[in-house]
């Protein structure tokens, strides 16, 4: 078991109680005990899914409650039977609550290529049931460790299977990153194997996918192909134009960006005075956007790229899922590119500022420019699917964001900038990104609104007074707590001379701390609106009397 203060195990509660159940996060109630059978069928789910914790005490529901268990009174030994059992290290944390007595198991991710089994089975999760793992998902998790597919020399592949013309472009390229003339002095062999994507002579699987002709691309790797087409509307069927482009990347980029842009709308927005034009698809966005999509599809499948483009949605889509550990929550802040050759010659070329950048860079651009961020929802266990929106979704807000580093000269960070954005969609702020509140706050660009757990995070007047909403704004920074005190009054109402628990107060105000809820029947008690009965864990609370005669 894990020794840490009692303070510290409260902290860690209360912040796993505030986070949704998903794929990293279980709850039980366990009031009377938990199966030992059961906590291990979980505990492998987890650490197949990427870790993870499971929480025994406290209700599933939202909003959640601390209940208490009698489930393993000696943890240690559960986790040294989970330990021996399952072959991965688990800890546990016991939390003395004033509701109950919590046990909480943190399980780790499983090896890479390792997925975790018990008594012969390998464990997930659908919802709140388990079940075995699918053949498909099992084989993925296998291969993980297998060895960089972009890395291995065709066996039949030679020079001769190589575009001289994008040959060139590699040598202009590395000059220009490197700044020596050296590089013109190499002969293409010596040229492509310093960029390593030939080995003792022998062409990789990345030399073909960069530099191949369509020639080579069609005996030997006929799925490093990207397809276009273009649709009038997100309902049309049919394509009204579709380019099939099969030859290296290298030389396709270009071609393909040149397409898209014949088609993209330029959308304006005034600040002001002053109007500015900002193109449906962002160029550099786009760029990114397919060169991750083949620099990081699996290519042991027989499938294409395909870039679908509406008049303002742009679709990229690759086979494969995503690498190992790389997931829709955290793929603009992790990199780990499954063609590592092929990822390393695009950056050793100066292609691509380093191995494995790109997710970043789209996420930064299209807030910048006030459109919804890049969607990754689509993808599933057999492709990637990205979908680029080309609409300013909210122009106050990119208005504001213009505005602030006009006046202020102030530098968003990428953290920066998705907690902004997450703020003006008033969508919840991940605990990843609140180190970053304190600076935005600093700079005046956010306000602080409560306390405790039911503290939040709000664009601050600026932006309101830009926008013209001073009502939101004063809705949203002074009327919460005269609200809240309405709702606790509305329920005891309802409640009656039988009053009120602090468990029912915590369904009323679920965004609320325990804390301020208090807080707040307290100032009622003071005004003589509320009375309190009993003590302790039974205290019940009810309208005064004043108020229940009216």
């Amino acid at each position: 078991m894990t020794d840490r203060s009692p303070h510290a195990a409260l902290a860690i509660l209360q912040n796993l109680i505030g986070e949704p159940e998903g794929e990293r996060l279980e709850f039980k109630e366990a009031r009377g005990g938990f199966h030992f059978e059961k906590l291990a069928k979980y505990c492998t789910a987890l650490s197949n899914e990427g870790g993870g914790s499971i929480v025994l005490g406290v209700t599933d529901r939202r909003p959640r409650r601390v209940v208490g268990t009698h489930a393993f009174e000696e943890p240690g030994r559960a986790v040294a039977g989970l330990s021996d059992r399952l072959r991965i290290k688990i800890e546990s944390t016991e939390v003395q609550h004033p509701d109950g007595r919590v046990l909480i198991f943190t399980v780790p991710a499983r090896p890479l290529g390792l997925p975790v089994q018990y008594e012969g089975i390998y464990w997930a999760r659908v919802g709140d049931e388990l079940r075995p793992m699918a053949t498909q998902e099992l084989q993925r998790a296998f291969d993980e460790a297998g060895p960089d597919f972009s890395a291995e020399m065709h066996p039949s592949a030679s020079l001769d299977d190589l575009d001289p013309e994008l040959i060139d472009r590699v040598r202009a390229m590395w000059r220009k990153k490197s700044g020596t003339e050296g590089v013109d002095r190499l002969a293409p062999p010596q040229l492509l194997s310093d960029a390593e994507l030939m080995t003792d002579g022998k062409v990789t699987i990345a030399a073909l996918v960069l530099l191949g002709t369509r020639k080579a691309l069609g005996r030997y790797l006929g799925q490093a192909e990207v397809v276009f087409e273009y649709r009038s509307s997100e309902e049309s069927i049919s394509h009204q134009q579709r380019i099939e482009y099969r030859i290296g990347i290298l030389g396709i980029l270009d071609q393909l960006w040149d397409v898209i842009n014949l088609r993209n709308e330029i959308l304006h927005y005034e600040d002001g005075f002053f109007v500015g034009d900002i193109p449906a698809f962002n160029e550099k966005v786009v760029r990114e956007a397919i060169l991750n999509a083949v620099a990081h599809r699996n290519y042991r499948l027989a499938g294409s790229v395909f870039v679908r483009q509406y008049p303002r949605k742009l679709q990229i889509v690759s086979p494969g899922s995503f690498p190992p550990g790389i997931t829709v929550d955290n793929i603009y802040r992790r990199q780990l590119p499954r063609n590592r050759r092929l990822a390393d010659a695009c950056a050793r070329i100066g292609w691509v500022e380093r191995s494995g950048q790109g997710a970043d860079r789209m996420f930064e651009e299209s807030i910048k420019e006030g459109k919804p961020r890049p969607d990754f929802l689509d993808t599933d266990a057999h492709q990637v699917s990205l979908t680029l929106r080309g609409e300013i979704q909210n122009p106050e807000f990119l208005r504001f964001l213009a505005r602030v580093a006009r006046e202020q000269g102030t530098k968003f960070s990428l953290e920066d900038l998705l907690a902004l954005d997450l703020m003006q969609r008033d969508e919840r702020i991940p605990e990843d990104l609140k180190p970053r509140l304190a600076r935005l706050i600093q700079e005046g660009v956010i306000e602080r609104v409560g306390r405790g757990r039911g503290v939040r995070y709000i664009l601050s007047g600026k932006f309101y007074r830009l926008v013209g909403q001073h009502g939101t704004y004063t809705r949203k920074k002074g009327l919460d707590q005269d609200t809240n005190k309405a709702l606790l009054l509305k329920h005891l109402e309802r409640a009656g001379a039988s009053g009120a628990p602090m468990a029912e107060f915590e369904e009323v105000l679920p965004a609320v701390s325990r804390r301020s809820i208090l807080r707040f029947l307290q100032d009622l008690r003071d005004e003589g609106k509320v009375q309190a009965g009993g003590s302790g864990r039974w205290v019940r609370w009810r309208l005064g009397d004043s108020t229940a005669e009216r």
